[in-house]
């Protein structure tokens, strides 16, 4: 990482970047993520259209992301939450507080009209790097 400039982050773990954008970048001791959606790493299938199994995905790639960047879940400040329906909302934020157990971050959750390939769920964060 250059002094002063931000630092790219790729995981393999977690789906490639399909555009110009990075999976995260860390930048002042903070991880930006972009979103992350039910897609599967290693078979670039998506998980089926259920919101439990799709957040699962999604919190497992974010997770993927956090950890290269140098952070983790528990180092998560702030989350948004993006919805194909808000009527999924219990169902999502069961499977969230499992991942997330006593660390409560800030979060954001919307209704998106229209989410990429067509998922239930997209999910993005900013943490803490940890430290070293």
């Amino acid at each position: 990482m250059s002094v002063g400039g931000p630092h790219i982050v790729r995981s393999a773990d977690a789906p490639a970047a399909i555009g110009p954008y990075s999976q995260a970048v860390v930048w002042g001791g903070l991880v930006y993520t972009s979103g992350q959606i039910a897609l599967d790493p290693r078979t670039g299938e998506l998980a089926p259209d259920d919101i439990a199994l799709q957040t699962e995905r999604a919190l497992a790639n974010l997770a993927a992301v956090l950890e290269r960047a140098g952070s983790s879940l528990a180092c998560v400040l702030k989350t948004t939450v993006y919805l194909r329906d808000m009527g999924d909302f219990a169902a999502m934020n069961e499977v969230y507080g499992r991942w997330f157990g006593d660390h409560k971050p800030a979060r954001s959750t919307v209704q998106a009209a229209r989410l990429p390939r067509d998922v239930a769920v997209e999910i993005e964060a900013i943490a803490v790097v940890r430290d070293s």
